[in-house]
């Protein structure tokens, strides 16, 4: 009886937190090149998330369908319970969510400071000026200079603590890494996971998965425009081969 007791009086296991982003049977087009073929996944409050996959697999365009930025795409998109597939780009930002793309739409004509002060607040609780020289010292030592005259890994930097200003919680990532040196692409992970004990949440499409595995929770693989694949960071490392099968590397 006593052990029935002691059983009973145990605290029940906390419940998974709900979805920050589901995305179900997502579906888009350019023209009439079909790229997505019923994408599914989720992300829950303050985890990182990232899409593996080749070139031309549909990760980048998921981003874009996500944040509205497609012409056509069908299936459902919900954001904190509420769906956004209908929505406008400039809607769906103000909810809460923020593309860095992989081209980084640094602008020519605006300096460091100019291009950093440039997007609004969509949101309360945006990144302060200081916190993102903090993140990103380089910047503070560039803020005259013209935006394109920025190294790479500055110009990745400048990308990334524009969209902190915005107060978005969902940030959504296209290949951050993509040609830096090893030695900015760790800050750029240090920076990462700062964000994430911060309580940000982040979707991060890469092909880098030794990168990856450094920052993520989960990953999916995506080939020719669905998810074929789950794993969880503890998996990463017995699951090398697969992976590495999956992106040709």
């Amino acid at each position: 009886m006593r052990d029935n007791l002691a059983r009973d009086a145990r605290p029940a296991a906390a419940p998974a937190a709900a979805p920050m982003l589901e995305v179900k049977d997502l579906h888009a087009w350019y023209g009439e090149s079909h790229i997505l073929h019923g994408m599914n996944f989720d992300i829950r409050p303050g985890e990182v998330v990232t899409l593996l996959g080749r070139n031309g697999a549909g990760k980048t365009t998921t981003l874009k369908s996500i944040m509205g930025i497609v012409a056509k795409r069908t299936g459902s998109i919900l954001f904190e319970g509420a769906e956004t597939a209908g929505l406008a780009s400039n809607r769906i930002a103000r909810l809460g969510l923020a593309f860095c793309p992989e081209e980084r739409g640094i602008f020519a004509s605006l300096d460091v400071r100019e291009n950093l002060l440039l997007p609004p607040q969509v949101r309360p609780g945006g990144m302060s000026v200081e916190t993102i020289f903090e993140l990103f010292p380089n910047l503070k030592e560039r803020l005259a200079s013209q935006g394109t005259k920025l190294s790479g890994g500055e110009q990745q930097m400048l990308a990334i603590g524009r969209i902190l200003r915005t107060g978005a919680r969902l940030l959504l990532l296209d290949e951050p890494t993509e040609g830096l040196a090893p030695v900015i692409i760790q800050q750029i992970g240090a920076t990462l996971r700062r964000l994430k004990a911060e309580g940000f949440t982040i979707l991060l499409v890469e092909q880098n998965f030794r990168f990856a595995a450094t920052v993520a929770d989960r990953h999916y693989v995506v080939e020719r425009g669905k998810v074929v694949d789950h794993f969880q960071a503890s998996e990463i490392e017995k699951s090398v081969d697969k992976l590495r099968n999956y992106l040709g590397v």
